[in-house]
């Protein structure tokens, strides 16, 4: 019975998505145009070979949060105006089901855009990002905590109407400060250190080590960077998974 909630919600999110591709490419044309062009101008004139790949992990990340949260954050909103919220959490599953259906239609249009919006300008640029098995572990937190964050976007959505304008704020200081410009590396010190406070820096960060300075886990550990990686992802996701559930039930008594 919860399988079947599970992949109807996927289903009915993947539908009303796809019924909408004009919107998705305008989104990826965007997103292409604005990083190369930036990056355009942060280089002088040219696309400097020793900054795109670095940065490019950085957009994806960053994309890759956007659209997850753009997606899910939408969705309850036009509920919550339609007044079909409370309707929809009268199954018998859990009320976090539902969610996670959402999440992960979220998540797989949010890795769709990041994806194309890293290998268009790889191909444009000509740049390689090396594969390397030690970037599993930092790719699959970086993920996790973007998808924590997007939660608790979600969980403010039940609640609050200017939760559209908190997400564009604190996408926007993603955007400016998880390396998406320039890699971490070059930021002042008191920079860096307030923006590994932010989601996805601290993935990036980590992910970048282990691409581009061949880095092992092991050297992840005791540099620092992995076990604040893993704090912050569970820090962030016990946050929204409380807030959801203190949320959720002040939505429902207000329906």
């Amino acid at each position: 019975m919860s399988l079947d909630i599970l992949r109807a919600e996927i289903g009915k999110g993947l539908r009303v998505q796809l019924a909408h591709p004009a919107g998705h490419v305008i989104t990826l044309l965007i997103s292409t145009m604005m990083y190369l062009g930036l990056q355009f101008v942060l280089g002088q004139g040219e696309l400097r070979q020793d900054l795109l790949p670095q940065t490019l992990v950085a957009i994806g990340g960053y994309w890759f949060l956007q659209y997850a949260g753009l997606v899910m954050v939408a969705d309850l909103i036009e509920e919550k105006r339609a007044g079909t919220f409370a309707q929809a959490q009268m199954a018998t599953a859990p009320p976090w089901l539902p969610m996670l259906g959402r999440l992960i239609t979220a998540s797989l249009f949010g890795l769709a855009v990041a994806a194309v919006a890293a290998i268009v300008p790889m191909l444009v640029a000509g740049i390689t990002i090396p594969v390397r098995w030690a970037a599993i572990l930092p790719a699959a937190l970086l993920g996790i905590n973007a998808l924590a964050f997007t939660f608790l976007l979600a969980a403010l959505a039940l609640v609050s109407p200017m939760v559209g304008a908190l997400q564009s704020l604190f996408s926007s200081l993603v955007l400016l400060l998880n390396g998406s410009f320039l890699p971490l590396a070059l930021y002042p010190e008191w920079l860096a250190t307030a923006a590994r406070a932010l989601p996805t820096t601290l993935g990036v960060e980590a992910l970048t080590q282990t691409l581009f300075e061949g880095r092992t886990l092991s050297r992840l550990w005791s540099g620092g960077t992995l076990p604040w990686l893993i704090a912050h992802t569970l820090v962030l996701t016990a946050v929204a998974g409380l807030l959801f559930a203190r949320n959720h039930r002040r939505a429902l008594e207000s329906s």
